[in-house]
């Protein structure tokens, strides 16, 4: 079993590579724009789905829909959070 530290490091060494690559993180784990928050990097844009049903034909409208509308800013390096109700851009670093 992993501990919570293990992974913690592996998580932020995908960090650092999506960074590095020019990648936007997708994710439903709320540790990546507290590492952003913390590091003070523009790097790299993060994509949080805030929902409970992360299923693919639960969100993918809604994924569409936010990707389509913060396009430039995820290009740029942003943070863009998603539930089903709305979605929220805020613009790196933070």
């Amino acid at each position: 079993m992993e501990s919570h530290w293990q992974s913690k490091s592996r998580r932020q060494g995908n960090f650092a590579w999506a960074a590095t690559n020019d990648y936007i993180v997708f994710t439903h784990d709320l540790d990546f724009g507290a590492i952003l928050a913390a590091t003070g990097a523009n790097r790299p844009s993060v994509f949080q789905v805030r929902v409970q049903d992360v299923l693919p034909e639960s969100i993918a409208s809604h994924v569409i829909t936010a990707f389509a509308k913060f396009r430039e800013e995820l290009l740029s390096g942003a943070i863009v959070t998603l539930d089903l109700n709305r979605s929220k851009v805020r613009i790196l670093p933070i």
